[in-house]
């Protein structure tokens, strides 16, 4: 299906003029449709012999909903992976069911998908990348080789891996891999001067008004909650950056990729010409997310040995 079908599909809330109530009521029904058995029609069902199932992460002040990824026929200590999910204001583990088991049954590994904190007028980002970073510093609650273990996430939930990785850098806590697909790194008020985010401001998927609404609530700092400005990105996990090329945001992730690799880490940047925002989560519509599945477990594969 192409991106032309996408765009004819989709229904753009009036962003500018949305109440809290309104949002509230959006996200709800959003989830819903995302988690509901006909969207596997879109976003492809799951890999045989993956047993998929909620747990929680029990924190002093909250507890964090997670969605494990378990092989059933394997043995012995496994990697670990902790995904996190697109959206930022919306959105849910059960969306990538998809790509999260196919990466559990081919690596294989655990793989964590965070159910985190969505993004309000009173929840910022920042509670987010909170949420994903608590989750990844219990490796030891997953029955895993805690010396295998790598981040991945898509869009926001590219900057909560881009975070996590950060801190897990300064913790000590060192992993093999960080992927980011069509991570958003940017929200500072230079994020939307990229030629990308002018090209392909109606995008299907992502559109400007969309980024300004979420920007409009994430941001404390915009600096600080933005991986492409942190001071000092030398010594991180190498890095697939996959980007999508008809994305507003693919120009982030083409300068965080830069940036990386600037400060001497390991870096590889996969383009998919003419595949949208969050297209990994549409395997039957958009054909390129089969080629980047492949290419994230080799990626992984290769680090997670």
């Amino acid at each position: 299906m192409s991106v032309r079908l996408l765009r004819a599909l989709r229904k753009e809330p009036d962003w500018a003029t949305m109440t809290d109530d309104e949002l509230s009521a959006f996200q709800q029904v959003e989830n819903r449709r995302r988690s509901a058995p006909s969207t596997r029609l879109i976003s492809g069902f799951p890999a045989r012999g993956v047993t998929i199932g909620w747990e929680q992460v029990t924190l002093p002040d909250r507890s964090v909903p997670v969605r494990v990824y378990r092989p059933a026929a394997t043995t012995g200590e496994l990697p670990l992976v902790v995904h996190v999910h697109g959206g930022g204001f919306v959105g849910t583990a059960v969306q990538c069911d998809w790509i999260s088991s196919h990466v559990a049954a081919r690596l294989p590994a655990v793989v964590v998908s965070v159910e985190h904190r969505l993004v309000s007028p009173q929840v910022p980002l920042s509670a987010a990348v909170d949420d994903g970073w608590e989750v990844l510093r219990r490796t030891g609650e997953w029955g895993i080789d805690p010396e295998r273990v790598a981040v991945f996430g898509e869009s926001a939930g590219g900057l909560v891996a881009a975070t996590a990785a950060i801190r897990a850098r300064d913790a000590g806590l060192r992993l093999r891999a960080q992927v980011l697909v069509n991570p958003c790194v940017d929200l500072t008020e230079n994020a939307f001067d990229y030629p990308s985010m002018k090209e392909h401001a109606d995008s299907p998927m992502l559109t400007v008004p969309q980024l300004i609404f979420f920007r409009r609530m994430a941001v404390g700092d915009q600096k600080k909650i933005s991986p492409l400005y942190v001071d000092g990105l030398a010594d991180l996990a190498p890095a697939l950056v996959v980007v999508p090329t008809a994305d507003p945001v693919a120009d982030q992730g083409r300068a965080y990729a830069e940036r990386l690799g600037a400060a001497g880490n390991a870096v590889t940047v996969t383009e998919h010409p003419g595949a949208p925002h969050a297209f990994l989560s549409m395997p039957h519509l958009v054909p390129q997310a089969r080629t980047a599945r492949a290419e994230i477990i080799d990626f992984l594969a290769k680090r997670l040995r």
